[in-house]
């Protein structure tokens, strides 16, 4: 009777998918887990997001955002005890329409214990906060994209990300006025 294939260690890959298909990926791959007897091969899946908030003509808008586009973490094992390549979860994940590839290729490559904990960090240091779309600072310079003072550039003196506001001081026949402006209604000046 032939020895039963020894198992190594799980370990986190990182798996490139095609654009803005990471959503479909895990989604496939949570559910299939199950029904193609993965359990022993493939634990977890993730696609790590953050939640960022945006005002908008005054409404909130809260959306998903990838913190890492175009790859999915997967914990599995990949290789037996000597090595080699497993092919049954190989192909699992590799056959899943959406996946380019293993980070390291034909031979992927296990994240650094240190990678994945950041990784996992991320994730726990976003759960129950929103992030605001765009940020901006005090000092900071913006050109103006919309309203009355379109293309004028101004310097920050006021951030309010609750509501989404910048108070932002414009040279208006020569002299400074403040004006107040939406998070969209303005985009960083470019450095000359």
């Amino acid at each position: 009777m032939a020895n039963p294939i020894q198992l190594s260690e799980l370990q986190w890959y990182a798996v490139q998918t095609l654009s803005n298909q990471e959503a479909k990926v895990k989604r496939y791959l949570d559910k299939f887990i199950e029904i193609e007897e993965m359990g022993d091969y493939v634990k977890e899946v993730l696609m790590p997001t953050e939640t960022v908030t945006e005002v908008k003509n005054g409404k909130k808008y809260t959306k998903q955002r990838k913190l890492y586009p175009g790859y999915v973490f997967i914990h599995m094992r990949v290789y037996d005890e000597i090595g080699k390549v497993l092919q049954k979860p190989w192909y699992f994940v590799r056959g899943v329409q959406g996946i380019i590839g293993f980070i390291g290729g034909d031979n992927p490559t296990p994240l650094k214990t240190e990678e994945i904990n950041r990784i996992l960090d991320q994730i726990k240091a976003s759960e129950g906060h929103e992030k605001p779309k765009v940020e901006y600072g005090i000092e900071e310079e913006v050109k103006i994209t919309d309203g009355p003072f379109l293309n004028l550039t101004g310097r920050i003196d006021e951030v309010d990300p609750d509501r989404g506001k910048l108070k932002v001081s414009v040279s208006i026949f020569g002299r400074f006025t403040p004006v107040e402006l939406e998070y969209w209604q303005v985009e960083r000046a470019e450095e000359s």
